[in-house]
């Protein structure tokens, strides 16, 4: 008697082929051991799934991070610029002082 696969068919995008398969195999079993089976299965599939979630978060992580650092690398980039700027015109105030008090 054929069973049904244990997982929606909108979750087997993330399911690799190989393991569909497998399930497609179990579910065609029939006997004592069937039924453990189908449960063994149902967790690999869960743990998959769990996993390709679980490695999406941390690849919008990184992206995010990435562009994280980008803006910090920017606002570092203007802030130099502005301290060499600010120096200049001090080092340029401090000269006008020095030369006018003599």
């Amino acid at each position: 008697m054929k069973q049904p696969l244990r997982f929606p068919d909108s979750a087997t995008d993330d399911i690799p082929r190989e393991i569909q398969e497998l399930g497609r195999l179990i579910s065609e079993l029939d006997g004592p051991q069937s039924r453990e089976l189908r449960d063994s299965f149902r967790h690999v599939v869960e743990c998959v799934q769990r996993r390709r979630r679980i490695l999406n978060l941390v690849q919008e992580a990184l992206s995010q991070l990435r562009l994280d650092i980008k803006y910090l690398m920017f606002d570092l980039e203007i802030t130099r610029e502005e301290n060499a700027s600010l120096r200049a015109q001090l080092d340029e105030t401090d000269r006008d002082d020095f030369g006018s008090s003599w």
